[in-house]
């Protein structure tokens, strides 16, 4: 057991305990002890090792506010929770409760701890707290709960003032509800709220907001009646308001009118009116609303000088927009990132690339980032297609400079036209940063690689020896659902030139499983390229799989298959694909089939053979029966031949009388003598006739090996014959039909 001495641990609780004496503390609850010392001797040493702050650090005290936010977002709202909390603050004071409502990081967290701290009796809510979570809840669209904290205010003395209705306005017009924006404005009268100007604008926002205009005309009307003269402000919401619902006339009657009551416009009302005719693309009405602005000595702001440069850009005057561009710079207003965006797409359409880029290092140089990121698309392609590869590389680099994330479309549309150009160097640079950043596997990525990009890249490659490449990105690509059958028959033709089939046979096993289609020559190549590595036995396999998928091999693709299993020493495998090629109605390679059946006789494999030779005469190919009978014979292969000879004899194939000789021959020279005397009686029911000569040698060797039946019943046979059938003349056959 370990013992640790009293004198280490009381700098520790002497330390602890002078942080109690703050009762606010976040640590006050901990480094509590049962009993102490009554005469603590701290080590000097010791604590100052304890207060030492390290080097470069500062300890920074973590507020009571954001103690109790982390709580609140990290735990469960239990009692558990809530007794923690109440033991941190011993007293709720207007300060903490405020601003832990603002920190909240929920509006359901904000919810909680503002009832909680009212139910238990914590702290009174007052105004301040009030209004403050009715905008959380606002914000948060929990319209309903902030509702009924407002219409309960007095119940708690706490009285209504006009901010926190217009906030509730304000939050059911945000969330669409503008039926209930009405009625809390009607609610307002109702419960005796004095309504000013500032509600008034508020609903006047809401229902413009949503095309009421007619509503806004009828309130707007009512607002009269009370008494209540309109300002600049809501004269410019209500021309906002009527421009938003195409009432152009409206808006411009409304312009007058203010102008009547000698409420002289402001440049937020020019700008509303040129950015209304702009809308409706009234350039003339638009411009003329400007030229007065500036006529009144109202300063035109970026957004004025913007407004107009969209407006000239939606009706195709981008020299106009260029004008005005150099005319803001003129009096010094610096273009922002609303004014790039809006004419970066017009130069790109107007084909005025050069200023374009212009333009685009501007941006760069003050580091100004468009509002809409799809422009750089347009860039790209427009200084391609005005054959400026250069400046189109200077737009990829310029979205790295402005931290603006780059895409796979973006890096295609480059790969793309550098392809298209011939310049396949930069190409392949491109696409090995493309690789090297995983920028198509980027989870948020929306623009995606054409295939009008990445397959001339991934053809280039696959000719140029770097297919392993090309397959890096095809399956990069593949887990983006990307199924090109053209890309994948480029690289199983790829690997199949560069000598490495396995990898060619592997990406045939994707396509096959996902039913991609895989083309004929694509095949032919891979069973190729497994020849030429000499691997007979995976091109039969290759061959298999392109015969499954509907393709049908050329007569030269079946013979060089055929040939090199046949020289490996794989006769049986040979034998199928030979079996595969007559079924399929090609009856070229006859002479390899020969071999092949020889072989197979040869080797003992009979059965197999004489199923071959069957196939083989109904697909009207016959073999030469005499030659391999002479072959068997020569090579010593009695009962290969008899079995043979069975199977024509059997089907009344034609045979030259010299093969049963031979055949007769080579089973008396191998002491076969009773399968000699079976053979010879099977030729005479046929009515064939041999030697006599070998007749004679036969029933000699039956009467030695004292088969004497058989000797006697084969020499009355002969003599029969004799007798029936007379002389013989020279060289007879064994007739029969097919």
């Amino acid at each position: 057991m370990v013992y640790i001495s009293a004198s280490k641990i009381r700098p520790k609780i002497s330390y602890g305990l002078s942080r109690i004496s703050n009762p606010t503390s976040p640590s006050s609850l901990y480094f509590f002890c049962s009993s102490s010392s009554p005469n603590p001797s701290p080590n000097p040493i010791e604590e100052a090792a304890i207060h030492r702050t390290p080097r470069g650090k500062h300890r920074k005290t973590e507020k009571l506010e954001d103690l109790i936010c982390r709580m609140m977002a990290n735990r469960p709202w239990t009692t558990r929770l809530q007794n923690s909390i109440r033991k941190l603050v011993p007293e709720f004071d207007h300060s903490l409760v405020y601003n832990v409502l603002h920190g909240a990081r929920k509006s359901e967290h904000a919810l909680q701890f503002f009832r909680w701290v009212e139910r238990t009796g914590l702290f009174q809510h007052d105004r301040e707290t009030h209004y403050k979570i009715i905008e959380i809840l606002g914000r948060a669209s929990k319209l309903n709960h902030a509702r009924c904290i407002l219409l309960d205010m007095p119940k708690k003395g706490v009285e209504w003032d006009e901010d926190m209705f217009v906030r509730l306005i304000d939050s059911y017009g945000n969330a669409g509800i503008v039926q209930e924006s009405v009625k809390i404005f009607q609610k307002m009268g109702e419960l005796g709220v004095e309504r000013t100007r500032k509600s008034y604008d508020t609903l006047f926002k809401v229902i413009m907001r949503r095309g009421r205009y007619m509503m806004a005309k009828r309130y707007f009307n009512k607002m009269l009646e009370e008494g209540i003269e309109p300002t600049c402000h809501t004269y410019n919401v209500m021309i906002w308001g009527f421009f938003l619902s195409s009432r152009v006339k409206t808006a411009n009657r409304f312009f007058e009118d203010m102008k009547s009551r000698e409420i002289w416009p402001d440049v937020v009302t020019y700008n509303t009116m040129v950015n209304g005719y702009c809308r409706v693309k009234n350039m003339e009405e638009a411009e003329k609303f400007f030229v007065e602005m500036k006529g009144r000595n109202i300063g035109p702001t970026v957004i004025s000088y913007t407004t107009m440069i969209k407006g000239f850009v939606s009706v195709g005057r981008v020299d106009d927009a260029l004008r005005l561009v150099e005319e803001m710079k003129s009096y010094g207003i610096k273009p922002n990132a609303v004014t790039y965006s809006t004419l970066l797409p017009g130069l790109c359409d107007a084909e005025k690339m050069p200023e374009a880029q212009i333009f685009l290092k501007d941006m760069v140089k003050n580091y100004i980032a468009p509002k809409d990121n799809g422009i750089f698309v347009r860039l790209l392609s427009g200084q391609c297609k005005a054959g400026n590869l250069d400046a189109a590389a200077d737009v990829l680099k310029a979205m790295i400079r402005l931290s603006i994330p780059t895409e796979a479309g973006h890096y295609g549309v480059l790969i793309e036209n550098f392809c298209k150009a011939g310049v396949y160097d930069r190409a392949v640079n491109l696409l090995d940063k493309l690789i090297e950043k995983d920028v198509i596997l980027r989870p948020q990525s929306t623009l995606e690689m054409e295939p009008s990009a990445y397959n001339p890249m991934i053809l280039y490659l696959c000719k140029n020896g770097q297919t392993a490449k090309a397959e890096i990105l095809f399956r990069q690509l593949m887990k983006r659902g990307v199924l090109d059958p053209i890309a994948f028959n480029n690289i199983i033709r790829g690997h199949s030139t560069e000598g490495t089939p396995d990898s060619a046979f592997e990406i045939l096993k994707i396509m096959i499983r996902r039913k991609v289609p895989a083309e004929e020559c694509a095949y032919k190549l891979l069973v190729e390229s497994y020849l030429k590595k000499g691997e007979p036995a995976d091109a039969k396999t290759a061959l298999d799989s392109m015969i499954e998928q509907g393709h049908l091999p050329g007569s030269s693709l079946y013979r060089s298959v055929m040939e090199s299993l046949f020289e490996d020493g794989r006769v049986q495998t040979a034998s199928r694909v030979m079996k595969i090629m007559v079924e399929k109605g090609v009856k070229e390679n006859m002479d390899l089939v020969a071999k092949i059946l020889e072989a197979l006789l040869m080797r003992g494999h009979v059965e197999e053979a004489l199923g071959r030779i069957e196939l083989l005469m109904h697909s009207g190919c016959a073999p030469d029966y005499d030659k391999l009978l002479s072959v068997l014979c020569e090579k010593g292969k009695t009962i290969a031949a008899l079995k043979l000879l069975e199977f024509c004899l059997d089907r009344d194939f034609s045979i030259d009388f010299s093969s049963y000789d031979k055949v007769l021959d080579a089973l008396l020279a191998s002491g076969k003598t009773l399968n000699a005397y079976s053979m010879l009686c099977k030729i005479t029911e046929k009515g064939g006739v041999t030697d006599q000569k070998s007749c004679q040698e036969l029933i000699k060797s039956l009467n030695k090996e004292g088969n004497t039946k058989q000797a006697d019943i084969l020499s009355r046979m002969i003599m029969g014959k004799d007798k029936a059938t007379g002389s013989k003349k020279g060289k007879k056959q064994l007739s029969g039909a097919l």
